[in-house]
């Protein structure tokens, strides 16, 4: 039998619960302080990473070996099984077997997840819950108010986010974050066997059906969004290094970065005064932090990849014959490439956010914020305090967005 290593040993001292600990291995970097008296390893997990942290009454590996690497989690987080590397997970977040779970991810109170998801740079909030065989790459997603009303990912839904011409400014957004924080519009429907192509904005109310694939912007709340054939026959030229849409592409990266940003400030200035006392809330609220200014970064990267990259585009529509349509889209792109290096400068720094009413705000929030009661602070709002907290909101969304307008 092999011998248990001092770390494991350290963790039973401190009442953690290892079963099986000659199976579990854990990296010299882990701090046995980060892991907390109530948690329970099953056999077989692996845990590495000195900013590994784990809150009381977390489960690891109940139905299959995990391993957890960098990452930061909140009280009562279950992870049934699979591989997790620089997410965080907040209170009673949960995920089923073989996740595969990659940095820049996200799961707020109570986010969820069934059997084999795959996320990366996507940032679910309260309550939204995804079936089996999902793939979201470059989304964030709110709506729904609890447990029996929330967005729903239907199983085998995709998050297409990667374009023909190899770049990766196609985030999409389903909700936002002034209007998503606050736990209280109507949940988003995403039918199973279907997919969004990034970059897209979907309202909140809206229902995908089953098997549809979602290729435009719904942005009228409360609609049923069919996507008809857009082919005129079985084939069509195309032209893979020329780009298509490049304003509402533009568009959608900007406001989804601008959303990043005020979801920033949420964390910095509200969480922070409602996250928990214990040292693991402490790490979560830390790495969330964290999480966010690399999740910015990592749009302003591919943003700039796809905008750097128009110039075989234009060379393209700029040739002879084309259409004024493709001339307008010419027109576009030249537009883009001319406004980004100040743009990117611009997306870069960190907005200010003691604008319109942000003091107002933040006195209404700290008379009524409770410590380790984050979505009970929530919900004891008066409805004059949350639309002072969304104005607020909107107001550095706004201030991000209209820096860069085309």
């Amino acid at each position: 039998m092999s011998a248990i290593s001092k770390t494991v040993q350290r963790f039973i001292e401190r009442g953690v619960k290892v079963r099986a600990p000659a199976t579990v291995d854990v990296g010299e970097e882990v701090r046995p302080d980060r892991v907390a008296p109530g948690a329970e390893i099953f056999p077989g997990c692996r845990l590495y990473g000195a900013l590994t942290s784990v809150g009381p009454g977390c489960v690891l590996g109940a139905e299959a070996p995990l391993t957890l690497q960098d990452a930061q989690l909140g009280p009562n987080v279950k992870l049934k099984g699979g591989f997790v590397d620089g997410a965080v997970f907040l209170d009673g977040a949960s995920l089923g077997s073989a996740a595969h779970v990659r940095p820049g991810s996200l799961l707020e109170e109570h986010a969820n997840g069934a059997h084999a998801v795959g996320f990366k740079q996507t940032i679910l909030f309260p309550y939204v819950t995804t079936g089996s065989l999902i793939n979201f790459c470059d989304v964030l997603m709110a709506g729904g108010t609890g447990p029996r009303n929330h967005s729903e990912v239907g199983s085998s839904y995709v998050h297409f986010n990667f374009t023909p011409r190899g770049d990766k400014a196609a985030p999409s957004m389903m909700g936002d974050v002034p209007r998503g924080v606050w736990v209280d519009q109507p949940p988003i429907f995403l039918g199973g066997q279907g997919g969004t192509v990034g970059p897209t904005r979907i309202e909140y109310g809206c229902v995908v059906p089953a098997g549809v694939v979602c290729r435009r912007d719904a942005l009228e709340p409360g609609r049923l969004v069919f996507e008809g054939s857009q082919a005129p026959g079985p084939s069509m030229p195309y032209t893979a290094q020329v780009t298509r849409g490049v304003l509402r592409t533009w568009r959608n990266n900007v406001l989804f970065i601008a959303n990043l940003r005020a979801l920033q400030a949420w964390y910095q200035h509200v969480r922070a005064l409602s996250c928990g006392e214990s040292v693991y809330d402490r790490n979560a609220h830390a790495g969330a932090l964290e999480l966010l200014a690399r999740a910015v970064s990592e749009r302003i990267k591919r943003l700039d990849g796809m905008v750097t990259g128009l110039d075989d585009s234009i060379a393209h529509l700029r040739g002879e014959g084309v259409s004024e349509r493709e001339r307008a889209e010419c027109r576009a792109q030249e537009a883009c490439r001319k406004a980004w290096p100040h743009a990117r400068e611009r997306l870069a720094e960190c907005p200010a956010v003691d604008g319109d009413g942000f003091d107002r705000w933040m006195t209404l929030w700290q008379a009524g914020a409770v410590r380790g009661q984050h979505l009970e602070t929530l919900a004891a709002l008066s409805p004059k305090a949350r639309d002072t907290g969304r104005h607020w909101l909107q107001s550095v969304v706004e201030q991000v967005a209209a820096g860069v307008s085309i």
